[in-house]
Formats: C-alpha cells, sequence, structure tokens
C-alpha cells in the first residue's frame, strides 16, 4: 500500500511550511501573544497561499491540502483559527464547542462565528474580544451561543476533528525535531545525550507513535470521501482521540530530554506545547471523546480487524 501524498499537495505543503518558517516560525506565535498586528501578518500569509480558495467540502485532493495546509500551521503554532475558517458557513468560522462550555480558540479575531457541537446542532456565536490570559491556551476566548443556526453539514463534525488532528500532528513534527536536534548536541557525563541507550528508546518510541499518528491521519482522510455516513464521525473522533494520546505521550518525552528549559515560555518547544493545548482539551477532553466512541463501536460504525457482534 502507497500512502504518500500526491506530488502537488506535498509541494502546496512545503510552499506553506516555508511562507510560515518566514514569518518567524514558532517565534512569530510567541511575538503574537503581545503584538496584534502580528495575527493581521498570519491571516496575509494565508491568503497569499490561497488558502481560502480551498474547498475542504470537496473531494480528496482538496481535503488533503486543506490537511496539509493544518500539519504547516502546526509545526509554527500559526496563530490564526486556521480550520475554523477553512470549514467556514456562509463566511462565518465554524467552531467545534461544547454547548455547555464554550470556549473558541483564537475566538478574539474579528470575524463572524457559527458554532457547532458534535450532535450537529448549530448556533449563531458571539465571542468575547478580551481573551483569558491562560498560559495553556493564550488565544482562547468565552463564546456565547445566541440563536439556532443552519446550514451546517452533518459531516463538519468529522471534518473539523480531522483536520485538527493533522494541525496536532504537524506541532508534534516540530517538537520531535527540535528534541532530536537537542539531545545530539546536549552533552551530560562527557558524551552527548543521543548516546544513552534510554533516551534512544524513548525518543524511537515517540517516533513509532508519531508515524503510526501520520498513517491514521492519512487513513482518515480517505475515508472521509468513501465510508458511510454514520462511519464517518466515529473514524473523526477515533482519530482525534489517538492524536490526542500520542500528543500527550510525544510532549512529555520531548520535556524529559530537555529538561526544566523546555518550560521556559520562550522556548519553543514550551509554545509549541502550550498552543496547542486548546487542540487536546477542546472541545472536550481526551476521556470524553472515549465515552462518545463507545456507542459508534457497538454498533459497527468503527472499521477494524473484527466484526461487532
Amino acid at each position: 500500500m502507497r500512502t504518500e501524498l500526491p506530488s502537488d499537495v506535498h509541494a502546496f505543503g512545503v510552499t506553506a511550511k516555508a511562507r510560515f518558517d518566514a514569518l518567524g516560525g514558532v517565534g512569530f506565535a510567541l511575538r503574537a501573544e503581545t503584538e496584534p498586528d502580528a495575527r493581521t501578518a498570519a491571516a496575509a500569509a494565508l491568503a497569499e497561499l490561497g488558502a481560502w480558495d480551498i474547498d475542504a467540502r470537496a473531494g480528496d485532493d482538496e481535503m488533503l491540502a486543506a490537511a496539509e495546509l493544518c500539519r504547516a500551521a502546526g509545526a509554527v503554532a500559526l496563530p490564526h483559527p486556521l480550520v475554523e475558517q477553512l470549514l467556514s458557513v456562509d463566511g462565518a468560522r465554524l467552531a467545534l464547542v461544547d454547548p455547555a462550555r464554550p470556549w473558541i480558540d483564537h475566538g478574539d479575531v474579528d470575524g463572524r462565528w457559527v458554532a457547532a457541537d458534535l450532535d450537529g446542532n448549530a448556533w449563531v456565536a458571539t465571542t468575547e474580544p478580551r481573551r483569558t490570559a491562560a498560559r495553556l491556551g493564550p488565544f482562547v476566548t468565552r463564546g456565547r451561543l445566541d440563536q439556532s443556526a443552519v446550514g451546517v453539514s452533518g459531516d463538519d463534525a468529522a471534518r473539523h476533528l480531522l483536520l485538527g488532528s493533522w494541525r496536532i500532528l504537524g506541532g508534534l513534527d516540530a517538537a520531535l525535531r527540535l528534541t532530536a536536534e537537542h539531545v545530539k548536541v546536549r552533552k551530560q557525563f562527557g558524551q552527548a545525550l543521543s548516546e544513552f541507550q534510554s533516551v534512544r528508546f524513548a525518543i524511537a518510541d515517540a517516533v513509532v507513535a508519531h508515524r503510526g499518528l501520520e498513517e491514521l491521519a492519512k487513513f482518515t482522510t480517505w475515508r472521509l470521501g468513501t465510508a458511510a455516513p454514520e462511519a464517518r464521525q466515529a473514524d473523526a473522533l477515533a482519530l482525534r482521540l489517538h492524536a490526542d494520546e500520542v500528543a500527550v505521550d510525544t510532549l512529555r518525552c520531548c520535556h524529559q530530554m530537555f529538561g526544566a528549559i523546555g518550560f521556559c515560555d520562550e522556548h519553543d518547544l514550551s509554545v509549541l506545547d502550550r498552543h496547542m493545548q486548546p487542540l487536546l482539551r477542546l472541545p472536550h477532553s481526551a476521556e470524553t471523546l472515549a465515552h462518545r466512541l463507545v456507542p459508534a463501536v457497538s454498533a459497527g460504525e468503527l472499521e477494524s480487524l473484527f466484526t461487532s457482534t
């Protein structure tokens, strides 16, 4: 089985990553926490790339292009509601929320919002212009669900979970790259950290998990266009749950390799971790996603090696 992306989609992802690096990479996301103009620059870079010409609800190539763009954005913690805008409804960004606690990441960016839950209910949403100032999720704002909205596809929740998972994957790309570079140059007891067997085993485990997540993301993207309607959200839930679990384990490994410096606000690993937290916690925790997945498994909606009885 070949899992390589089409050459034009891969080239688009490389171009997007280069453009985001030109903004300043992960350091640009840190600047955006205190410099409002940085958010405008991020939106301009996306427009230059033709991001808003991508129809994430169209065929496989369009969805793959959206996925690669999200992965590139995740690698630099791009300070913009990219997934929400790719899935916009009549010009209003689409946020996936828990109606009981409608927090919206990057909700302070100007524009109209629509909020939807995993059951397909949707509302017109307004967001507070002031951020929570939380260290974990510096761009999260409180939302208010005003009235019922129309025009949200039943598959949009699945697409949202899928593209968010690609963004998590991009963040892990960068975290592992930083860690690999660090252990090669950091010396302890007269040798590089990479020479210690325990370090090699820990990073090898993280890399294997990361590659498995990448393959599952590709498989789920393909399945979104081929699976029965009732199975699409089950696939997307399974991917997001796995992405959350892999991210927690991988970031733990990376922080262990860096030690205290990896928790400094100015360090790239800290920025990636802090900015990824809303993706790992919103609209629901991993535990809640797992509980929602159980009925889908029982109903045979999740494809696996074993048939349901």
